[in-house]
């Protein structure tokens, strides 16, 4: 087995928790991939550029067929725009490199496993990147990624509304009558066991007392401030690649780097996320 890691941007922890993670023992062979000289704190266009052409050079690797999935370090959306390209995150980019339309960005710890509708979308615009069809793409993703990768046979998944007490009946939004729950009910014809739509209030306390296996959250911040709040070592997988990818859920932390403050166990466990994906198999999601 083999998987392809990337360094980040140069500016920022992301070769420094690398480094301490290659001290960990896995059952893969890594293959580095590097952005450049280290730089820390110094961000800039160029450390963008490196940045990019370290995942340009992972994502290469994969398609070839020589390594079997890749883990990304952090970088800053920031810096690689400002090198000229358009660039709104791993997750998209990498699946316009490969052709993947709509990917499943879902987020992996010990405690809670959620996956995201829309990835970085502006609250603004977010209702209208709502469809039946993109909800029950997610839910299926999930469903399935929670069978074939992280051993749940029938996966309880709860989805969880857009609207504050998902739209209390209309009162506040009609998104949960119109979209979301239609959506529920499309998959649960699958044989898939979801429910919802739930208040977002409410639904991750539920999910952490075991009440649900995995969440589909409408947007970016509602799934992931409280899966930061309590799983700072969550991983980000990208589903509905043709190789598995994995990545620390975490930013460059350029004001630390270079200090021997940053933490590797978010790195490692990318790490190990990957490798146990590749080694359960993987199904087309």
């Amino acid at each position: 087995m083999k998987l392809a890691v990337t360094t980040g941007d140069p500016a920022g922890i992301g070769p420094e928790i690398l480094a301490k993670a290659l001290e960990s023992k896995f059952d893969a062979e890594l293959s580095v991939i590097s952005s450049g000289p280290s730089c820390p704190g110094r961000p800039s266009a160029e450390t963008g550029r490196a940045a990019l052409r370290s995942i340009d050079g992972a994502v290469d690797l994969a398609l070839r067929g020589q390594v079997d999935g890749i883990v990304t370090a952090p970088v800053s959306k920031k810096h690689i725009q400002e090198s000229g390209v358009s660039f709104i995150g791993h997750t998209e980019y990498i699946a316009a490199r490969v052709g993947v339309r709509h990917p499943t960005m879902l987020h992996v710890s010990e405690r809670l496993r959620v996956s995201i509708v829309t990835t970085h979308v502006s609250i603004r615009k977010l209702p209208s990147h709502l469809t039946v069809d993109r909800i029950v793409h997610t839910i299926r993703a999930t469903h399935e990624a929670m069978r074939y990768y992280f051993w749940f046979l029938e996966p309880r998944i709860a989805v969880a509304g857009l609207n504050p007490h998902a739209g209390e009946g209309g009162a506040f939004g009609r998104e949960e009558i119109d979209i979301i729950a239609p959506a529920v009910a499309a998959a649960e014809k699958e044989r898939i066991r979801v429910s919802g739509p739930f208040g977002g209030d409410t639904l991750f306390l539920r999910a952490l007392r075991g009440e649900f296996d995995a969440v589909v959250a409408m947007y970016h911040d509602q799934a992931l401030a409280p899966l930061k709040t309590i799983a700072p070592d969550a991983v980000n997988v990208t589903l509905g690649l043709p190789f598995v990818r994995t990545s620390v859920d975490h930013g460059p932390a350029f004001d630390i780097a270079g200090q021997g403050k940053a933490d590797a166990g978010p790195m490692i466990q990318a790490i190990r996320v990957a490798i146990q994906m590749i080694q359960a198999g993987r199904p087309l999601l």
